[in-house]
């Protein structure tokens, strides 16, 4: 049996939002082996109104294909990965900056 196949998909999660910049869709998926132990993850911050890159991905952290992964505007780069708990919270910090960064755009009328 292969790791896959011993995965238990623990969060499938997404949410959408209307904000200044258009619907954002916030996604959240965790896998977690028969020990409890969260061994993938990925963590989507979409706007594709706002992005046409990386299938509308304005941000997102994963491990889909082993190593940690940092996805920003189209460019992907490893980072220092310390936990999933320590990660979700980066995570979330980042899409809340970005958000308030696509509010004041909004409101001042900037590109």
């Amino acid at each position: 049996m292969g790791l896959r196949e011993r995965l238990v998909k623990d969060t499938d999660y997404e949410t959408r939002f209307r904000c200044a910049s258009g619907i954002g869709i916030l996604r959240e998926e965790v896998w977690v082996d028969a020990d409890g132990e969260i061994v993938r993850y990925n963590l989507a911050f979409l706007m594709p109104a706002k992005s046409k890159v990386d299938k509308g991905r304005v941000l997102g952290y994963d491990n889909a294909h082993g190593p940690h992964e940092r996805h920003f505007g189209g460019v992907v780069q490893p980072f220092a990965f310390k936990s999933y708990r320590a990660t979700a919270r980066r995570f979330f910090r980042e899409v809340q900056q970005l958000r308030r960064g696509y509010e004041d755009e909004g409101i001042s009328g900037r590109p």
